[in-house]
C-alpha cells in the first residue's frame, strides 16, 4: 500500500485545521498589542503635519483684508494704518498689534479683528458718531458723546451745534457739553445758537435771539430742560420775544433766576 492510499487519521486532520486557526489568533493578538502604538503614531503623523501646515508653510498665509463698519473713514486709509502682513502664515499674525493701530484713528470707536481662514484678515470697526462741532480757535471738530475729537470741517453743519470752547479744556468737559446736548428738547434744541464750555460745571447755551442760559453741568438736565421751557413762555408772553431777559439761570433747577 502507498502512501496515497494511506487514510488520514482524525489526529491529523486536526493539526491541519487547527494550525491556521492559530496563527490567525496570533496575528489578531499582536495587532491588539501594537494597536495604541499604530494609533498613536498615526495622530503624531496628522498632528504634525497639521502644526507644518499652518505654522510653516505658504498654504495657510495672509491674502485677503476685508473692512466692515466704516463710511466716514475710507477703506484705503485704514487697511494702510492696520498694516497687514501679507503672505504671513494666517495664524502669526498678531491681531492685537492691528486692532491697536486701527484704533489710534481718532474717528474710529471699537475695533474686532479676526482671522478668516483660511486666507483672510477681517477688521470690524465702529466709527464715532459726531453730536456736535467744537470750535477751540484752531479750526471745526466733531466731537462725539464720549468728549472725543475727530475729523475736520471748513464750515460748521447746520445739523450739529456749535460748541465752543478753549483749547485747555478737558475731554472730560467735552464729553459733559454732550450729554447736556443730548438731553435739550427738541423746541429747545433748535433754537440752540452756540454751547459755551468752559469746564465740567459751568456749560451755558446762547439761544436765538442772545439769551444766554447758564446750564452748568448735565446732572439733573431733564428738569433743567422742563424750567428752561416754562421760563421761556412765561417771559414771551409777558414781554415780547424775549421778555426783556437776556440770562436764564437753570444751574439748580429748584431755585431757577433770570435777569
Amino acid at each position: 500500500m502507498t502512501m496515497a492510499d494511506e487514510e488520514v487519521e482524525p489526529t491529523d486532520v486536526t493539526v491541519m485545521v487547527a494550525g491556521p486557526d492559530f496563527a490567525r489568533r496570533r496575528l489578531r493578538a499582536r495587532l491588539r498589542r501594537w494597536r495604541p502604538f499604530l494609533i498613536t503614531g498615526l495622530v503624531v503623523v496628522l498632528v504634525a503635519t497639521a502644526v507644518w501646515l499652518i505654522w510653516f508653510s505658504s498654504v495657510v498665509t495672509v491674502r485677503d483684508v476685508e473692512v466692515t463698519g466704516n463710511s466716514a473713514v475710507g477703506t484705503a486709509r485704514i487697511e494702510r494704518v492696520a498694516q497687514v502682513p501679507l503672505d504671513r502664515q494666517l495664524v502669526r499674525v498678531d491681531l492685537g498689534a492691528i486692532q491697536a493701530r486701527v484704533e489710534a484713528i481718532p474717528a474710529i470707536r471699537t475695533v474686532a479683528v479676526s482671522r478668516s481662514w483660511p486666507h483672510g484678515i477681517k477688521i470690524e470697526v465702529t466709527e464715532r458718531v459726531p453730536i456736535a462741532v467744537v470750535s477751540r480757535g484752531t479750526g471745526l471738530q466733531a466731537v462725539d458723546d464720549d468728549g472725543v475729537l475727530f475729523g475736520s470741517y471748513a464750515r460748521p453743519p447746520a445739523d450739529l451745534p456749535l460748541v465752543r470752547t478753549d483749547p485747555n479744556v478737558k475731554a472730560a468737559a467735552l464729553a459733559e457739553a454732550a450729554r447736556v446736548i443730548r438731553s435739550l428738547r427738541s423746541d429747545i434744541a433748535a433754537s440752540v445758537e452756540d454751547v459755551d464750555v468752559a469746564s465740567i460745571d459751568k456749560i451755558s447755551l446762547r439761544l436765538t435771539g442772545g439769551i444766554t442760559v447758564v446750564w452748568g453741568s448735565a446732572d439733573s438736565s431733564a428738569a433743567k430742560a422742563e424750567v428752561l421751557a416754562v421760563l421761556l413762555r412765561t417771559a414771551k408772553k409777558d414781554r415780547g420775544p424775549n421778555g426783556g431777559i437776556s440770562e436764564i439761570d437753570v444751574s439748580v433747577p429748584g431755585r431757577p433766576t433770570t435777569r
